[in-house]
């Protein structure tokens, strides 16, 4: 699903073509939306999105289906990811861990392209939220937490997530916080001093040492 790249993703999306059930190259109504098309487009028994900055690493699907398959009552498995850093080429893990509603107020705890979510659970929450445009993942991990209860956590390295200085949490770090702070609050039911606190280093400070 991409969203009418200017540059050369088309070109490369094509030349996969022969791999793919089907994709499109068009203005659409932003990440959330593009994401809830193409999984609605499928019919597999378990779901999940990359975006083009990440990848799974050899074997982690049939890890995470193994796992959701021991867990038939979970909603999703999840594992650990890396991040991996663009400009020194280094490693670094994701903060992940296993999975309580608490820890899950302090922060996001679930690395989204490390995930695995079965689709009926997908369907009763109705997927991402499109209003949303920075915290759709973490919105998502709430409402299958609450719908469904919680999820069957992988301790093992299952994805890498790239990060580099043109990522929408690295350029509008204030309107993810904002976003974060809105999701903790509806689902929570109050916000942590955690955010309170943590807020002008996240937002303001790494602003200035980009």
């Amino acid at each position: 699903m991409d969203g009418g790249s200017t540059d050369n993703s088309k070109a490369i999306i094509e030349s996969w073509g022969d791999r793919l059930a089907g994709y499109r190259s068009e203005a659409d109504g932003g990440q959330a939306a593009a994401i809830n098309e193409g999984i609605a487009l499928g019919h597999a028994k378990y779901v999940c999105w990359l975006n083009s900055d990440d990848w799974l690493l050899p074997g982690s699907l049939s890890r995470l289906i193994q796992a959701a398959e021991q867990s038939p009552h979970a909603a999703m498995a999840y594992g650990r990811c890396w991040n991996f850093v663009q400009n020194t080429r280094s490693m670094k893990p994701v903060w992940v861990e296993p999975f309580t509603e608490r820890r899950l107020a302090l922060r996001c705890i679930i690395s989204q392209p490390a995930t695995l979510i079965r689709r009926a659970a997908w369907e009763k929450v109705g997927g991402v939220d499109p209003n949303l445009h920075m915290t759709m993942d973490y919105d998502l991990w709430w409402r299958l937490y609450k719908e469904c209860g919680p999820p069957c956590f992988v301790d093992d390295y299952v994805a890498v997530n790239r990060e580099h200085e043109s990522t929408k949490t690295k350029t509008q770090r204030v309107r993810h916080y904002r976003e974060a702070i809105a999701t903790v609050r509806k689902h929570y039911g109050r916000v942590p001093l955690k955010w309170w606190l943590a807020q002008p280093y996240a937002v303001w400070f790494k602003s200035l040492v980009r």
